[in-house]
């Protein structure tokens, strides 16, 4: 049996200073949330290790984050941070690549003015070293980036991509027909995988199974069951929706899968794309 990883989740610490987005105002999220907190949820779910995935725009914080890994065994790997346009980027991503369980990068692309910025040519040095160290770039978008993303994927057909939270499409508002061409043109066109995480916080409050159903099954067509990955997007998710109920949604929508299939989206997926054996 294939085993079940989480492929998003966060540790933070608000006492660090670096999360410039993480407010009183986001109440149950404002607050330290480290390993002993999520253990009882992956138990429960028979969840045996995580990608813990970057929530601060810092080196210091993804150096944080992979120490923590370093000491938490269920810590697969880690979706950390670099400056792309740095000059020394590359050199920066050496020195966190050297560590063991560093697994991809994640630049915070829903936070940038640009709507166009992952397709600057003088970004392309940041991401040509990610390529040559064989590392993951995991991309946090909106809809509205996913054409410059094409883009970049295009002119990279090595590089491999996971798109984060489905591109978190705007459930509560019903948009669909626009996110899904995209997302279509994404699957055709590109290798890169997505992650099926962070839908709860798109929906309204009161979201159901239903609010969900179209999304998830848009994303089951288009990129089929081997380039998706699991995720619980915790503790952000807690804003919307426990870890067991999030849980328990995804598995009533792959219910119609074969076990091969359901085992691929639940970890087997993510263990290949982020080489997860080979760095645990």
């Amino acid at each position: 049996m294939t085993a079940r990883i989480d492929a998003h989740q966060h540790y933070w610490d608000p006492a660090r200073g670096d999360y410039g987005w993480l407010t009183p105002a986001l109440g149950p999220l404002y607050r330290a949330y480290g390993p002993a907190d999520l253990a009882p949820h992956l138990a429960a779910g028979g969840i045996a290790g995580t990608v813990l995935v970057q929530a601060a725009p810092t080196v210091a914080e993804t150096e944080w984050l992979l120490d923590l890994a370093g000491r938490t065994p269920g810590v697969l790997g880690v979706v950390g941070w670099i400056d792309f346009e740095r000059p020394d980027a590359a050199a920066t991503l050496a020195r966190l690549a050297a560590r063991q369980k560093l697994v991809g990068v994640r630049p915070m692309i829903q936070d940038l003015p640009d709507d166009d910025w992952v397709q600057r040519r003088d970004l392309d040095p940041a991401f040509e070293a990610i390529i040559a160290r064989g590392l993951v770039f995991d991309a946090l978008t909106f809809p509205r980036h996913l054409p410059a993303l094409l883009a970049r994927l295009a002119r990279h057909p090595d590089l491999k991509g996971v798109i984060d939270h489905g591109s978190k499409p705007a459930i509560r508002d019903g948009a669909f027909e626009d996110w899904a061409a995209l997302m279509r043109r994404v699957a055709r066109q590109t290798r890169a995988s997505v992650k099926l995480s962070g839908l709860v916080t798109e929906a309204a409050p009161d979201w159901s199974g239903a609010d969900l159903a179209p999304y998830v099954d848009l994303l089951l067509e288009a990129f089929g069951p081997q380039r998706i990955l699991f995720g619980s997007d915790w503790p952000v998710c807690l804003l919307a929706s426990t870890y067991a109920r999030w849980l328990e949604t995804v598995e009533q929508f792959l219910v119609h899968l074969t076990g091969q299939e359901r085992g691929a989206i639940m970890g087997g997926n993510a263990a290949r794309l982020y080489g997860l054996g080979a760095k645990s």
